[in-house]
């Protein structure tokens, strides 16, 4: 679980200080700050919460220990993504030519999606938009994580796109965007095969 959250952290601080593209999730929050001009930890925490609550909605029933551990996690997440950022910013990443950055970018979104294999097998706590992964795979798509993840990508795409109305530009959308929209199931998925292989998903067991 630590390892994952650090992993996840890293992998979206190096997307947003490379500045080639990150996941939906992340590039929503980007484009959400510039058009509302509040802190992008911040958006991060109130789009975690609100997954966190969506959550109990899915699993359809209240599970209190889930809501609490979610929203703890997207608390330190979003504080270790400021961090990251800021120490990738610090030592250049965003001065390098244009072809490292998005091989950067991409590296970011690899990163990120190992970590989601990670805790997700874990299942002790994770970040709330993980979990409507998670719950989206085994309780509604027999087990496929590709469309878990495809499903999952529709909110961060409006948002997008409507601050992008707002604001007459699009921000955080690039190479490491489509790398992450076409790679964030199959990454996890293989993940969950070659990294640490002996860690199993108990979801089922977590649900009944």
């Amino acid at each position: 679980m630590i390892s994952g959250l650090i992993l996840n952290a890293f992998g979206n601080g190096l997307c947003i200080s490379a500045n080639m593209g990150s996941g939906l999730w992340t590039a929503s929050a980007v484009n959400l700050n510039k058009w509302l001009g509040w802190n992008t930890g911040l958006l991060l925490f109130i789009i975690g919460v609100i997954n966190a609550i969506t959550n109990q909605f899915l699993i359809k029933r209240f599970d209190g220990k889930r809501l609490v551990g979610e929203g703890l996690y997207v608390l330190f997440f979003s504080y270790f993504v400021n961090i990251f950022t800021d120490l990738l910013n610090m030592v250049g990443v965003p001065s390098l030519p244009i072809v490292i950055r998005a091989i950067l970018s991409c590296l970011g979104v690899a990163f990120f999606c190992v970590a989601i294999s990670l805790y997700q097998r874990a299942n002790i706590v994770m970040h709330p938009n993980d979990d409507t992964t998670n719950i989206l795979r085994f309780l509604y798509l027999k087990g496929n994580s590709t469309a878990a993840q495809i499903i999952d990508f529709i909110p961060p795409i409006i948002i997008i796109i409507v601050a992008g109305l707002a604001v007459h530009n699009v921000y955080s959308v690039n190479v490491g965007t489509i790398f992450s929209f076409i790679f964030n199931g199959i990454l996890i998925a293989s993940a969950d095969k070659f990294i640490w292989p002996s860690l199993k998903h108990n979801f089922k067991a977590q649900v009944d």
